[in-house]
């Protein structure tokens, strides 16, 4: 075990700094809960260049400028940021325990946002977020009437070449060289289509001015195309694409989840109920590590929903019956709940009335 510096108490630690974990952490903080992010920086979000599908926020926005702004608004509210990354965590009598690589962090609930890494095409070509895209339904619309290519040897891969058929006729599946890996039922579906099936690996990759993909080299000739845009280029062949999408699968990182004993699905995504409880108590898990869309909408939901279920579960106020018979009523000082810190900071972050 590494030497920490620190042993940091909380009420409530947010492993993950992305969408889904900054939610959490905003309803835990607001509600009164002592809260902490550890976050080992990245992520998926990160590399969003255009924020698409959600409401008020315009599609200029970067995903880095979403988190930030993010950050910003949990500070004001008391919430602390660690740039760390955690390595261990157990259970223990003062709680969870979490350690990193540089400090040591102790919570009554833990809630896990280390969500997955996309698998990249080896090499990852062309440039991510100029061509080379991972999520359906937040990019599909980018390229309505537009040529596109579905990267991927597997079932997923032909079903989303099948579904970009709704937004356009022009529609390559790419192997990569690769054996299909997809069934018979679904080849027979794919004939069905009208999708051009390329094996021979890409060569090179033209892109424009602008640095967006413009074109994509291939090996050898790839032969009859149902449209159009394509030409020679000595012994291979030049397809143009507005882009497309990479389906190779991902990578989750369950490795806390796994160590805490949460249940975990074949998939490797995180087993969880509709308020984000995992399997163990007070440990929660939200956003892409758990089954579903990776949306960002829905990863905010999702935070949102474990952060309401914390407060329930850790607030002191109504205090049990069974509480009350052994303790007596509750005093005039011990209200009201919110730690002194998180109080002081409220009342000076409130400005209406004044």
């Amino acid at each position: 075990m590494a030497e920490t510096s620190e042993h940091n108490e909380y009420d409530v630690i947010v492993v993950g700094g992305g969408p889904a974990g900054q939610s959490a952490a905003l309803y835990t903080t607001r509600l009164g809960h002592r809260t902490a992010i550890v976050d080992v920086g990245g992520g998926r979000a990160a590399m969003i260049q255009e924020v698409h599908n959600l409401i008020g926020v315009p599609e200029d926005e970067s995903g880095m400028d979403l988190l930030q702004v993010g950050r910003e608004q949990l500070e004001n509210y008391g919430c602390d940021f660690y740039r760390d990354r955690v390595t261990s965590c157990s259970h223990g009598e003062d709680g969870i325990t979490l350690v990193g690589n540089s400090d040591e962090y102790t919570a009554e609930a833990v809630v896990l946002a280390t969500g997955f890494n996309d698998v990249r095409p080896d090499p990852p070509l062309p440039r991510t977020g100029r061509g080379l895209h991972y999520c359906l339904h937040c990019d599909a619309h980018m390229f309505v009437d537009e040529p596109v290519y579905v990267m991927g040897h597997g079932e997923s891969a032909v079903h989303v070449a099948g579904i970009m058929l709704n937004f356009t006729d022009e529609v390559d599946l790419l192997t990569r060289g690769n054996d299909p890996e997809w069934s018979d039922e679904t080849a027979e579906t794919l004939d069905a289509h009208p999708i051009d099936v390329i094996h021979e690996d890409i060569s090179g990759v033209q892109n424009g001015e602008d640095g967006w993909l413009k074109a994509l080299e291939f090996e050898d000739s790839v032969g009859p195309r149902h449209t159009s845009n394509r030409t020679e280029s000595g012994d291979g062949e030049v397809r143009e694409y507005k882009g497309g999408f990479a389906m190779y699968g991902a990578e989750y990182n369950n490795g806390l989840a796994r160590e805490l004993g949460c249940e975990i699905n074949a998939d490797g995504t995180v087993e969880i109920d509709d308020h984000g409880r995992t399997a163990i108590e007070n440990v929660y898990a939200v956003g892409d590590l758990t089954p579903g869309h990776n949306q960002l909408p829905i990863a905010l939901g999702a935070g949102a929903k474990a952060g309401i279920d914390i407060h329930f579960s850790l607030r002191d106020f109504p205090r049990d019956p069974d509480v009350l018979d052994s303790q007596g009523p509750v005093r005039d000082e011990e209200v009201p709940g919110i730690p002194d810190q998180l109080l002081e900071q409220a009342v000076d972050f409130h400005t209406y009335g004044e």
